[in-house]
């Protein structure tokens, strides 16, 4: 079992679980393909050297010969000026997303539902903006939403097929704020079933496609999401992120991705897997947008007592236009590159991509070191434990009569287990298994108990790196966009993928994933994000430093090939 070989990695040695090595295991569980090939662990964090990057620089591919493109713009600030303005009715806005997303849906299949009063919501803006009426920071933007968060007037199915045409009475608080800021909802999005998979290869319903190459996945579980925001489907979109499920997608498909800090926004209306880790997150084709949207969904809410009563601060304040920018604006910035993000198991290219973005830190005036996270290789198998335990839980209440399609049976239990079966995918039920077998008698505190124990390893290993670095960096997938199917029937070597994300959420605290270069595949370059982790609630600092990196990265564009000529009209 799956269960077996986690559990060697989290319980071998119950003395010090930071201190062993056990090669055999290693190759048992396929872990050679990861980042952390070597899987040595440090017994304190070394003394970091300065780096030097000057033989690195940050090669963007994919660009027009003769021109440099701009960089990336605030699509919500730019179409909120045009409506005030009356250059543009939302009704011509929307109608024209509309449009682009009927002729590259057939290819991307991207949502699972589309909205059908998209242009009378718009309308009701235009006649707002003729009025003279207040305006919300949102209005006319059109927002994708990923479908495990519940939306009143749309079906809301978490990608599985037991909820399915399942229609919530509410909903969602992030979704509420965002139309009472005159967001328009333009549809929901595809995702792995319950937020269960890396790739969107688990949704019961239909396989993603990533815009930058129709025959590669656009990651997960919010592919969905990712996929309509970088072919430009809609401006910006919600996804979830449970362990990296915002992040990857972004870096797979060439979009800003932000994870904010456990407790920022109410997670009450999103259909929960893994109730500890879960987040709602934002992606967006500029940093801008993305704090944009997050300041529009963030606060208290008191129907969530996990969200967190912290002000929220003013993002946007934190945007700086390029030409204002000095020689060096993040002078005295002390950024640390993760040791074990960077090793053997990474593709070189990507290495490469990270080693550039670090390089491109230090011209805008930062000190860039590296450091290790001695628990970095323990948060792999610690959350697959954790986040298998919570589902097996909370994913109990899908029995066909509480929650999802009823199977006829003659009995309750045929009833339970027909409808189950009927209902969940193969992941899922896997994940199930493995969290009920981690959490029975006799085995809690040898797995589940463990695991919380090295939760609280990782949480201080990013404790001490913070307190010597103002951000940590490292790439958000150890490799660019796969092949579909290629990982599919490989569920360890799919898991061993989202080592770069997984602490984040065992820690609790926000990241932010911007492109930050490509590689080369055999037919067309892949975009790569970089991954920047701050303490908990200082999204203000990542979008700061975020936003100045992408206006001052040189000779890049992130627009896939798919929409490129249509949108350089």
């Amino acid at each position: 079992m799956i269960i077996r070989y986690l559990y060697r990695i989290v319980a071998r040695q119950p003395n010090n679980p930071l201190k062993w090595i056990n090669p055999a295991i290693r190759q048992k569980l396929h872990l050679l393909h990861s980042p952390l090939a070597h899987w040595k662990m440090l017994s304190s964090v070394q003394t970091p050297r300065l780096l030097r990057f000057q033989s690195f620089s940050l090669k963007c591919l994919h660009t027009h010969p003769t021109t440099t493109p701009p960089p990336p713009h605030s699509q919500i600030l730019t179409i909120r000026k045009s409506l005030l303005s009356r250059e543009i009715s939302a009704v011509d806005l929307a109608g024209t997303f509309l449009n682009r997303l009927r002729n590259t849906e057939p290819h991307l299949k991207s949502f699972l539902y589309v909205s059908d009063v998209v242009l009378k919501e718009a309308e009701e803006i235009d006649r707002k903006i003729a009025e003279n009426e207040e305006l919300g920071p949102l209005a006319g933007v059109l927002v994708g939403v990923k479908d495990n968060i519940c939306t009143s007037d749309m079906p809301s199915t978490a990608g599985s097929k037991i909820l399915e045409n399942y229609r919530p009475p509410f909903d969602a608080t992030a979704v509420g704020k965002m139309k009472k800021c005159g967001a328009i909802v333009i549809g929901k999005t595809n995702m792995d079933e319950f937020g269960m998979g890396s790739t969107t290869e688990g949704s019961g319903y239909q396989v993603t496609a990533n815009p930058w190459d129709l025959s590669r996945v656009p990651g997960g579980s919010s592919g969905g999401s990712a996929a309509a925001v970088s072919a430009r489907q809609c401006m910006v979109s919600l996804g979830s992120d449970t362990g990296g499920s915002v992040r990857q997608p972004a870096s797979f498909c060439g979009v800003v991705g932000l994870k904010p800090t456990y407790g920022r926004v109410s997670r009450y209306g999103l259909v929960a897997y893994a109730s500890s880790l879960d987040v709602i997150g934002c992606f967006g084709s500029s940093v801008a947008d993305a704090g944009i949207l997050l300041h529009a969904i963030s606060g208290h809410d008191k129907f969530d007592a996990t969200s967190s009563k912290k002000e929220v601060p003013d993002f946007a304040s934190q945007f700086t236009a390029r030409d204002h920018l000095d020689s060096k604006p993040l002078k005295g910035l002390r950024v640390g590159l993760i040791r074990e993000t960077i090793e053997d198991g990474v593709d070189p290219d990507v290495i490469s991509s990270i080693r550039g973005a670090a390089s491109h830190l230090e011209e805008l005036g930062c000190t860039v070191t590296e450091v290790s996270l001695p628990s970095f290789s323990l948060g792999l198998p610690a959350y697959y434990i954790l986040a298998s335990s919570e589902s097996s839980s909370n994913l109990s209440r899908y029995d066909g009569i509480r929650y999802g399609k009823q199977v006829f049976a003659d009995e309750l239990n045929s009833l339970y287990g027909e409808s189950r079966a009927g209902g969940l995918g193969s992941e899922v039920k896997m994940r199930i298994l493995m969290g009920t077998y981690a959490l029975s008698a006799g085995y809690y505190d040898a797995y589940y108990k463990r695991a919380q124990q090295v939760r609280t390893l990782v949480r201080e290993s990013f404790r001490a790196a913070l307190d010597e670095n103002d951000i940590l960096i490292s790439p958000a997938a150890p490799s660019a966009a796969y092949k579909i199917g290629e990982k599919k029937n490989d569920p360890l070597s799919m898991y061993a993928g989202d080592i770069m994300t997984v602490n984040v959420n065992l820690a609790g605290l926000p990241a932010l994933v911007l492109p930050c270069g490509f590689v080369n595949s055999s037919s067309v370059a892949l975009p790569v994000g970089v991954q920047m982790i701050s303490a908990a609630f200082e999204e203000e600092k990542l979008l700061k430093v975020g936003h100045i990196f992408e206006q001052t990265l040189q000779g890049c564009s992130f627009i896939p090939p798919l929409v490129a000529d249509e949108l350089a009209c």
